[in-house]
Parts: C-alpha cells; sequence; structure tokens
C-alpha cells in the first residue's frame, strides 16, 4: 500500500535521528505491517538496513539477534548440537504462518515490536530469557527482558524515538531442551495459544504462556511440578486471558492449561 502521506525517506546510518525525532517520524524495518494498512499522520520513515547490522552473532554469551534479522535468517540458523533449543528457531519461525515473501522480508525486531500477542518472535525470545537492547531517544541505552518488554496489545515499554537494536539469547537457555504447543482456529490463522516449555541442566522447568494472553506469562519451578502445583500456579499468574476473534478467553484458558501439562509430561525425564 501507498503511503500518501509520507514526506521524506531517509537511511538510518547513526543515530541522529533520535536526536531529530518529531511526531509523525517512524523507524522502517521489514515494512510489512506498515505497508498493509494505511498510516494517517506518519510523514517520514527512518530506513533501519542502512545500519548494516549482522543478523545473527553467535558467541559465548549467547546468541545476539539483530532487529533488522529477518525470519528467513533466523530459521535458517543452524546451531551445534550442545545447543538443545534450536529446534525452537525454526517452529516460532513456523508460526509466523507466513509466505516465503514474508519471510524474506519481515524481521525479528518488528514481530516483536508490533506486541502483538501472537508475536511468536516475542514467544521465541520469552521462552529462551531474551533481553533487548534499547538506543533511547534521548541518546542512551538501556537492557530490558523480553517477557518485559511486551506490557499489553499492541503496547510496549518503548517511548517516541526509541529504537530496538537487538535481542540476546542467553547460552544457557539455548542449551535447555524445548517443547512447543500451538494452536489456531484454523490452519492457517493467527496463533490462539503458545506455549513453551524448557527443561534447563538443574532439572528447574520454565513455562512460557503467549498468544492466549494479553502479554507473556512465565511459570517457573525448581523440579517437575504435579498437576495441583502446576494448575495451582497457572491459576495464581494473573493471566489475562485475550479475547478476539481468534479465540474466546474460556476456551484459551483451557488449551493453555492442556498445553501447560503437555510440555511438563514432554520434559519430564531428560
Amino acid at each position: 500500500m501507498d503511503l500518501t502521506g509520507v514526506t521524506a525517506l531517509a537511511d538510518a546510518t547513526d543515530r541522529r535521528p533520535q536526536a531529530e525525532w518529531r511526531p509523525g517520524d517512524r523507524w522502517l524495518a521489514g515494512g510489512t505491517w506498515l505497508f498493509s494498512e494505511p498510516q494517517p499522520g506518519v510523514q517520514r520513515l527512518f530506513d533501519l538496513a542502512a545500519f548494516g547490522w549482522s543478523p545473527l552473532q553467535l558467541g559465548e554469551n549467547g546468541l545476539e539477534i539483530a532487529a533488522t534479522c529477518t525470519i528467513a535468517d533466523l530459521a535458517r540458523l543452524q546451531l551445534a548440537p550442545q545447543y538443545r533449543a534450536a529446534p525452537l528457531l525454526l517452529q516460532c519461525c513456523q508460526a509466523l504462518l507466513g509466505s516465503f515473501k514474508i519471510w524474506n522480508v519481515a524481521t525479528v525486531g518488528g514481530n516483536i515490536c508490533m506486541s502483538l500477542p501472537a508475536g511468536p518472535m516475542t514467544s521465541l525470545a520469552a521462552a529462551l530469557d531474551g533481553v533487548c537492547l534499547i538506543w533511547s531517544a534521548d541518546g542512551g541505552s538501556r537492557e530490558v527482558p523480553v517477557a518485559d518488554f511486551v506490557t499489553g496489545p499492541n503496547q510496549n515499554v518503548l517511548s517516541a524515538g526509541d529504537l530496538l537494536r537487538s535481542v540476546t539469547l542467553p547460552a544457557e537457555a539455548l542449551r535447555g531442551r524445548t517443547a512447543f504447543r500451538q494452536i489456531s482456529l484454523n490452519n492457517l490463522g493467527r496463533s490462539a495459544a503458545l506455549v513453551i516449555g524448557r527443561r534447563d541442566g538443574d532439572g528447574s522447568l520454565q513455562i512460557t504462556v503467549t498468544a492466549a494472553t494479553t502479554r507473556p506469562v512465565r511459570l517457573r519451578f525448581a523440579t517437575i511440578p504435579t498437576d495441583a502445583q502446576l494448575g495451582q500456579t497457572l491459576k495464581a499468574c494473573g493471566a489475562v486471558y485475550y479475547d478476539d476473534v481468534h479465540g474466546a478467553p474460556e476456551w484459551r484458558r483451557a488449551m493453555t492449561a492442556t498445553f501447560c501439562r503437555e510440555v511438563r509430561d514432554e520434559l519430564r525425564d531428560d
């Protein structure tokens, strides 16, 4: 879709746009959502591709994913066998349910910044203890866990002019064993519930709930919980179940409980 109100398109090669930020400015990454519908009030676009960030960098501390990394780049990544969570990367990419054209343009950072309950890159990063590096509009920077980055449907911690630079997945989380469950109302529908379990080397279990809830919810257990412990923790976590055409709250709640038990059972034995 043409954005007829845009008067300027500039390459972002440094952080100067933040110092000159004004109403009507937007960062441009893949643009798959930005150009999908009218954007009244948008006047200037700053193209992040000009930064030339390396999409993926694996180091001793973990995997750094640039905000401009495409879904296709992430899906093609091959990790060494010690990173037992590797299958989760492709599973979450496939949960996006976009065509190859979308995969080659849509970005990890864009999906997280959209902050949709069903955003699978949020699901992935929250489940693996991902940390966002944010370049603040005032010239500073700060780190925010992905699980805390999204605060509600289409809502997050970014202020005007802030820029998500990257997301880092810690090596320890990548070494955990994972289990994945996802459901939609139809085969090509938006996720209505997406639950990821992760069993770490110390025997602890973390279950992350997204899509069904308005923001990511994480349940932590030192050991494998009983049905009663799991149910009580899920009930007490304060989750708000999302209500839209992709699923009623009570159905999402029921599927979440079922999936939590399933991922626990899958990860019970190492």
